[in-house]
């Protein structure tokens, strides 16, 4: 026999790929439970596309997306000769562009979908920042004209979920593109989309670098670039945007257009507690296909962690793929990013090791089919059930369920005609109990030792 040993390989955490154990990841279930279901009491329903696009799809939205893309080839196929064709998608908006284009002649318009998947990007590992993340979006999609009315009800859904995750407090950051467009060009800058991306790392690089970027990168005059960080600069909580922009001196008809659609988002949205929605003129978003209203929403408590939920309104996105006039709004949470942050500021307590609410013990001497028929019994009632399994003694069993977080355990009958009992695990308690009644919260009154 050979002396050699098996070489074993230890494995190390991949960056940027996070994974959880039992007692976190049903807390992220839940979580995702609770969005689907105000998704779904709004009306929109679900998709699913594939986690591949065709490089061409994924690129096609413009922005910086090609330095993003994993793309994919089979580990021994000869790259010289085989350029990779597809590639795993960056976020979940073109995928419902190319979905669209596809079923356009099955679908119902305004065509209102949520989509929960993952998504993969090539970026550096930092706090907030995978390569592997869920996100959870939702659009409205429809032929000639997306009312504005949607532009409004969806950051309210997105602030709804929010509260309901208990993620603490919140702020949406409301922009429109109409008004930087409009002011850019009423201010003489040619370069629009430039200037947008520019300003858009308003929050990363900061006025200095924001400015010497305008001056430098695009030539701008700096009383030009000036303009431009002053309109960035305006926040305000209400309708006073307006007047703030209108100070400024600059007048053109789309940045009319922009301030009254953005003015008619915020009326919409009165109902929401002050403070929470924010007029924000510096956000922009860089990708180009954003056309209209634009959002960025950002937990209060940690102010320079990356935007947590983020979307806007997009014109000619599935028109790159259909000679149809499809425009559609949408907004994404970031669901990877809340969660691993509330995680590590210890913000959210997990949860038991699994989801059983019931043990149904398998004790010595006992019959098997008794414990079976009994977890079977309890399951027809929809509780969660698992039946321990071996017959090991008591303290074994008992040990396995408070580890587990179990908490309740179920002792069978040991003969016919006697009761079976249940054991609260909580207090400790124990009682008679009849499968075919009892359940989960059950009050468990009387003390009695079983085994």
């Amino acid at each position: 026999m050979s002396d050699t040993k098996q070489r074993i390989h230890r494995p190390q955490p991949v960056t940027g790929y996070p994974e959880w154990l039992p007692e976190v990841r049903l807390v992220e279930q839940r979580w995702l439970d609770r969005i689907r279901a105000v998704f779904e009491s709004y009306g929109f329903c679900s998709i699913e596309t594939p986690s591949v696009e065709e490089i061409e799809v994924l690129v096609a939205k413009g922005g910086d997306a090609d330095k993003e893309i994993y793309a994919l080839h089979r580990l021994q196929e000869d790259q010289r000769d085989n350029e990779p064709r597809v590639a795993l998608h960056y976020d979940l908006t073109v995928p419902l562009a190319r979905y669209v284009a596809m079923h356009y002649n099955d679908l119902v318009f305004p065509f209102k979908r949520y989509q929960i998947q993952r998504a993969w990007r090539g970026e550096r590992p930092q706090e907030g920042r995978f390569r592997e993340f869920c996100q959870c979006d939702i659009d409205v999609i429809d032929n000639e004209k997306v009312s504005l009315h949607f532009d409004a009800e969806i950051p309210a859904i997105i602030y709804e979920i929010l509260q309901r995750l208990e993620v603490g407090a919140v702020g949406l950051h409301i922009n429109n593109r109409k008004i930087l467009e409009g002011f850019y060009r009423g201010i003489g800058i040619t370069d629009v989309v430039s200037a947008i991306r520019i300003v858009d790392k308003l929050d990363k690089i900061g006025r200095d670098g924001v400015r010497r970027g305008l001056v430098e990168s695009l030539g701008l005059p700096g009383e030009v670039a000036d303009s431009c960080l002053a309109l960035a600069e305006i926040r305000t909580p209400d309708g006073g945007f307006v007047d703030r922009v209108r100070a400024l001196g600059v007048r053109s008809e789309l940045l009319d257009q922009g301030l009254d659609e953005l003015r008619f988002v915020f009326d919409e949205l009165s109902h929401i507690p002050h403070g929470v929605i924010m007029a924000d003129l510096s956000i922009a978003r860089g990708f180009d296909y954003y056309t209209g209203t634009v959002y960025e929403g950002k937990l209060r408590d940690f102010p320079t962690y990356p935007s947590i939920c983020s979307g806007g309104r997009y014109d000619n996105l599935v028109g790159a793929y259909l000679r149809k006039n499809l425009p559609g709004v949408g907004m994404s949470i970031g669901l990877t990013r809340i969660f691993a942050k509330l995680l590590k500021e210890g913000l959210i307590p997990p949860g038991p090791k699994c989801p059983t609410e019931v043990m149904v013990a398998f004790l010595p001497g006992h019959e098997r089919a008794a414990a079976a028929a009994v977890a079977a019994s309890l399951r027809q009632a929809g509780i969660r059930v698992e039946m321990y399994h071996e017959p090991k003694k008591v303290d074994a069993q008992m040990r396995y369920a408070a580890r587990k977080g179990i908490p309740y355990v179920w002792f069978p009958a040991p003969s016919p005609g006697a009761p079976h009992e249940v054991k609260d695990m909580s207090s400790g308690q124990q009682a008679a109990a009849d499968p075919a009644t009892w359940r989960p919260g059950t009050s468990v009154a009387s003390e009695r030792v079983s085994g």
